[in-house]
């Protein structure tokens, strides 16, 4: 397990040190010693989110080092690589894990799923069973989707169809909804 140990400094001389400085590739957390910090020091570890067992390791060599002595309590302060993923000063560190799992799985789309839920870890799974695919925009959806359908649209009435229109339509009329995760990337959903 990689982590970084933080110096004891005082409150105000800065933050957390940057995640930059370690290989980013799974989700961290920042854990950082209460004692320490209700005296005035910042002092805590980067630790990559693997398992429950490693965590905890972690967390008690690092409230062993503390400057504070009988130093006990801990709290998230900081975290990275959650794509969207909420991660609160006293979650669990299995709930940490569940949720860097999830990402691993799903990445970017994931953490906007979970936003798109309220973080709630179950439906943003269920999603998955309703996508649609990833499309430039809603109008290239909407063709696809009559194309795939097997609907005939002669030639002669083919420039009519305002496509934006009917997937915009789609949309706002509650079948479907859309995480976009950058530019032309846009995620389909079927809503049920």
């Amino acid at each position: 397990m990689q982590d970084q140990q933080t110096s004891p400094g005082t409150l105000g001389e800065g933050t957390p040190p940057s995640p930059l400085t370690v290989d980013a590739t799974r989700p961290r957390i920042w854990v950082g010693c209460l004692a320490a910090y209700n005296a005035g020091h910042l002092h805590g570890r980067w630790i990559d989110v693997t398992d429950t067992d490693d965590i905890w390791e972690t967390v008690r060599a690092m409230l062993a080092d503390s400057p504070e002595a009988n130093a006990g309590e801990w709290s998230i302060f900081d975290y990275e690589g959650f794509d969207g993923a909420e991660v609160s000063e006293s979650a669990g560190f299995d709930r940490v894990c569940v949720l860097a799992d999830y990402i691993g799985e799903h990445g970017e789309l994931g953490g906007k799923l979970l936003e798109h839920f309220g973080q709630d870890l179950d439906e943003a799974h269920a999603a998955f069973e309703d996508y649609a695919g990833e499309h430039k925009n809603l109008g290239d959806f909407a063709t696809d989707f009559t194309e795939e359908t097997g609907t005939e649209i002669p030639e002669s009435l083919a420039l009519y169809i305002d496509y934006d229109a009917m997937g915009r339509d789609m949309e706002l009329g509650g079948d479907i909804y859309t995480v976009e995760t950058g530019f032309e990337q846009v995620h389909i959903f079927w809503s049920h």
